[in-house]
């Protein structure tokens, strides 16, 4: 190169736009080819994304006015909304963060979120102000609140208590300039916070910056597009989560439906029948859900007649099984499984087929945990963190790099140099990957079964049981045994019309399946309880931490639970009333 076109380069160089990686670069191309497209918020509010930028500019505006600056914590208390999704922007675009609160923690678990996280400005939904009131005294950091609903009553509430807040929501942006000038900074100022719904200690901070849920989206969309049929995701669909805001972003999916410029519909409180009526009324094709919804949407009465076959659910949190993933494909659904945890933002796979869609009763390979999205180097590993072979049978802990993945865990040092033992996130997950790439997790490190010499799969005996028509849901344990050292508990709650279902007959249905070769003998569990419903997670993920503490002693338990939880539950409840990553 000559010195004249050095020079050239050089002068070029400081005339250029470095482009940091930044959330409000996601808004650039909707604006630019679909502003009139909707985003719809239940039966309360529709516009269009000219509108939401808009409004942006006013929340921003409302939050600085409110004392929040940039480095500023803006922690939010909402059902899923139309408000949700514009802190899940305004937030991090005016440089502060985001942390999205779990409302279903126990209150002193909030408390501790909110404090440990030192939220300045907190933005609460009417439904949580009995919750804040109780903990009001005990916040160390918060010193504005902000009063967020749905009608004329918030406006009302907030009248009577002006003390207790800067304003009401709706009242405060109506009132605020929408030109706020959204700065550039450094792509990896953090942008968010949440906290794990760990079953053990005190619940993990973690944290994402821009440039990670960037990337993160942008690697989304390149999977979700590339499927040939089976699980793609386009801009003529119509996305609606079923997955709380406060979770890991809602999975990241409002980011990329924004960004590809989708209709959008949040239903705020889950019922089936409102989750419904929406998928109808507004033509939903997308979504995303734990398996437990997904099974009262398909057991709810109001959605018996409805056409569910141009929808398409990513399922995670939990397995999906395959009795789950027949029921859902007779119904027309496309499901698959998307694969994930709370430290890696979430995504790391999605079990999209190659080639054409299956038949109906074909689950193919949409209950594995799938194929990697792009960036995303995943390995299987011995404890050594040597690769075992990619067979399909060799198993390993998951472990995994991506420019998402959370750098550690707030506050928490100790337990950041555990996650990243080695050089690579550990995901304390057992798996295999086959020939072709696609991923399978066959257990949690901690709830793998071990009996006498061997490793049994609580996650197979769980989707084998799944497989007879009598099982609505299972889950197996390992319970202490004095010959064994541990053997398995399987907990069955039985489908509606299937009361007459007995343990032996479900035991002599996983018996069917070792005398075959498939499973080993010692996997067929001796002892088996039908049960009314399975402890959960705070966002609906059973808890087998709990179902361990609760069902140790198994004679006992055995007694007790054959004379007093022979029904199934009612179906169509909301599972977070039932109630780590």
């Amino acid at each position: 190169m000559t010195k004249e076109n050095a020079d050239n380069t050089t002068n070029h160089a400081d005339a250029a736009y470095a482009y940091p990686l930044l959330i409000k670069q996601l808004l650039h191309t909707t604006l630019a080819t679909c502003p009139e497209q909707q985003i719809v918020y239940g039966d309360e509010v529709r516009y269009t994304y000219w509108d939401f930028r808009h409004r942006l500019g006013q929340l921003a505006s409302v939050l600085a006015d409110a004392g929040a600056s940039a480095g500023d914590t803006v922690a939010v208390m909402d059902w899923d909304s139309h408000r949700y999704l514009e802190c899940y922007f305004a937030v991090p675009m005016m440089g502060a963060v985001l942390m999205t609160v779990n409302v279903r923690l126990s209150p002193d678990q909030v408390l501790y979120t909110l404090n440990h996280s030192a939220a300045k400005v907190l933005l609460v939904h009417r439904d949580f102000l009995p919750m804040l009131e109780s903990l009001r005294p005990r916040l160390t950091t918060v010193r504005t609140f902000i009063l967020i609903g749905d009608d004329g009553e918030d406006a009302a509430h907030q009248a009577t208590h002006p003390a207790a807040f800067h304003g009401e929501y709706e009242a405060l942006m109506s009132a605020s300039c929408p030109d706020y000038a959204f700065p550039d900074f450094d792509e990896h100022t953090r942008a968010t916070t949440f906290y794990t719904t760990g079953t053990t200690g005190l619940p993990k901070g973690v944290s994402f910056s821009h440039r990670q849920l960037v990337l993160h989206t942008l690697a989304g969309m390149a999977a979700l597009g590339s499927a040939r049929e089976q699980g793609r995701v386009h801009r003529e669909d119509v996305y609606m989560p079923i997955t709380p805001m406060f979770h890991v972003h809602a999975w990241g999916m409002p980011y990329i439906a924004t960004a590809m410029g989708l209709k959008q519909v949040y239903p705020g409180r889950y019922t089936p029948e409102n989750l419904l009526r929406l998928i109808e009324r507004e033509a939903v094709t997308f979504s995303h859900c734990v398996p437990t919804l997904l099974d009262m949407l398909l057991a709810c009465p109001a959605g018996a007649a409805l056409d569910l076959s141009r929808w398409k659910v990513i399922v995670g949190g939990s397995p999906l099984s395959e009795g789950l993933t027949r029921a859902a494909r007779e119904r027309g659904i496309d499901v698959y499984t998307g694969y994930g945890m709370s430290e890696t933002c979430p995504l790391l796979t999605l079990a999209q087929a190659r080639g054409e869609a299956g038949q109906p009763g074909d689950v193919g390979v949409r209950t594995r945990a799938g194929m990697p999205l792009p960036l995303v180097d995943l390995r299987i590993v011995d404890e050594h963190m040597r690769d075992v072979p990619r067979d399909g049978k060799s198993a390993g802990e998951v472990v995994v790099r991506a420019p998402w993945a959370t750098q550690g865990y707030l506050g928490d040092a100790q337990a950041s140099a555990a996650l990243w033992a080695g050089g690579y996130l550990h995901t304390n997950d057992i798996g295999v990957i086959d020939a072709d790439g696609y991923l399978q997790i066959t257990d949690r490190i901690k709830d793998v079964i071990k009996t006498g010499g061997e490793w049994i799969s609580s996650l197979e005996l769980e989707n084998l049981l799944s497989t007879h028509p009598g099982v609505r849901e299972a889950a197996v344990i390992g319970v202490q045994d004095a010959r064994w050292g541990e053997r398995p508990l399987a907990l069955v709650v039985l489908a509606e019309g299937h009361e007459s279902v007995t343990p032996a007959q479900l035991q002599a249905h996983i018996k069917r399946v070792a005398e075959r070769g498939l499973i080993s003998r010692y996997a067929v569990p001796e002892r088996l309880l039908i049960v009314e419903s399975l402890e959960r997670t705070s966002v609906g993920k059973i808890n087998k931490r709990a179902l361990r503490e609760r069902y140790q002693d198994t004679k006992k338990e055995t007694k007790k639970e054959t004379k007093t939880t022979r029904q199934p539950p009612k179906r169509g409840a909301d599972p977070a009333a039932t109630s780590r990553r």
